[in-house]
């Protein structure tokens, strides 16, 4: 059992993202399923993911896609950015990843909207996203408060 879920929400993966994984509840709110899309990513849970894009939105899109270049990615931490401008549909985050041991940022607002009763992805608006500039002494990017060399460095 994991600790801590993948999504970063302090909970234990079992109590957080892994009934959605499984199927066993439906994420109720879009910031819900957008975790646990983010969770489905760092296990690379594929058919999750394909699943909770809106119909119309993932046309020609396949599990093979998704997969692409996962095992280039590692996920670092997942932060919600706090945004009273957006509506109830909305959900604005910032995901930080590594590629050979390069960190980024992908930060979007993503659109939800519901499909027979469950929230789906549609799209996203990214912001400023791109190679962030880490150093080994800096401040871990996942706010634990220590130095980036003595956590998310060790990850990578």
């Amino acid at each position: 059992m994991v600790d801590s879920c993948y999504c970063c929400s302090s909970k234990p993966y079992e109590k957080c993202c892994a009934p959605f994984h499984s199927g066993a509840q439906t994420p109720p709110t879009p910031e819900a399923l957008m975790r646990s899309r983010y969770a489905a990513y760092c296990i690379q849970d594929w058919p999750y993911i394909l699943k909770t894009y809106a119909e119309k939105f993932k046309e020609g899109l396949t599990e093979a896609m998704l997969a692409e270049h996962a095992d280039e990615q590692t996920w670092l931490h997942l932060s919600i950015v706090p945004s009273p401008a957006l509506s109830a549909h909305q959900v604005e985050f910032k995901a930080y990843y590594a590629i050979a041991k390069q960190c980024f940022v992908l930060h979007e607002t993503s659109d939800f909207e519901t499909e027979a009763g469950e929230w789906r992805y549609t799209t996203g608006l990214l912001h400023d996203t791109g190679k962030l500039s880490i150093g080994r002494n800096d401040a871990c990017l996942c706010d634990s408060g220590k130095k980036f060399k003595q956590c998310c460095l060790k990850r990578l």
